[in-house]
């Protein structure tokens, strides 16, 4: 199966996780704990799964209903704040990866199977990382799973630093902001609050989009390629 099939699947296996990973229940639950200090929880989450090594939580839906809430009044501060807050946290995790990855060497990846890692995770990850370059940093924060292995793969194949910050600080704003954006704007409209879970759904299949656009691309051009490559062949003999 092309890595990008199976990125795609994972993406819609994750959206309809157990219900401790329903991004509505986990927000209450920090809402009904610490109020205001909800929002520290959610950005707790995001750091994990983004940066390390735990791949099994909701980011995305998580950023979509942080955004919706805010805009229903549910997660009482300005948008500005959540969506700045949020970013941040985007930003920090995958900083995290990357000095994992940087610190600890291949090695980091030389493990058995468990219930939170898995080794088919890492070699789709060194995959869509070889096909995209540096452009991966940003299009895996769309992708489930993968997001979380690839800082640490630019980590240990030790990806120069500021490059790395330039493509982070990018990812952060299109995923971080712009999918809290998204839910707030999209929260206004009563189709979307009463459908929640549809909602997500959509978003889930919206976030891959730009991968699908690489994939795509990526074939075309490996087709036009192809007739070049068989003109040299036939030259040469």
């Amino acid at each position: 199966m092309h890595p990008i099939t199976s990125m795609l699947l994972d993406s819609s296996v994750h959206a309809l996780g157990p219900d401790w990973m329903d991004p509505d229940t986990l927000i209450n639950g920090f809402i009904e704990r610490w109020g205001t200090w909800a929002l520290a929880g959610i950005c707790l989450i995001i750091v994990i799964e983004t940066g390390l090594l735990f791949p099994f939580l909701p980011g995305d839906s998580l950023l979509f209903t942080a955004g919706l809430f805010t805009g229903t009044g549910q997660i009482q501060l300005p948008i500005w704040a959540v969506a700045a807050i949020l970013g941040f946290a985007a930003f920090i995790g995958p900083q995290s990866g990357y000095w994992i990855g940087r610190l600890s060497g291949p090695k980091i990846f030389n493990r058995p199977d468990s219930r939170f890692f898995k080794k088919a995770y890492v070699d789709r990850t060194h995959a869509f990382f070889e096909q995209y370059g540096g452009r991966a940093i940003v299009l895996a924060q769309f992708v489930p799973f993968v997001r979380t292995y690839i800082p640490v793969a630019a980590g240990v194949g030790r990806m120069p630093y500021l490059r790395f910050v330039r493509f982070n600080v990018i990812g952060a704003l299109v995923w971080g902001v712009g999918v809290t954006l998204l839910g707030f704007w999209l929260g206004q409209f009563a189709i979307v609050k009463d459908n929640i879970e549809i909602a997500l759904m959509l978003v889930v299949l919206v976030s891959v989009l730009p991968i699908l656009f690489e994939a795509v691309k990526h074939q075309l051009e490996a087709r036009r390629a192809a007739p070049a490559v068989e003109s040299r062949e036939t030259l040469e003999d």
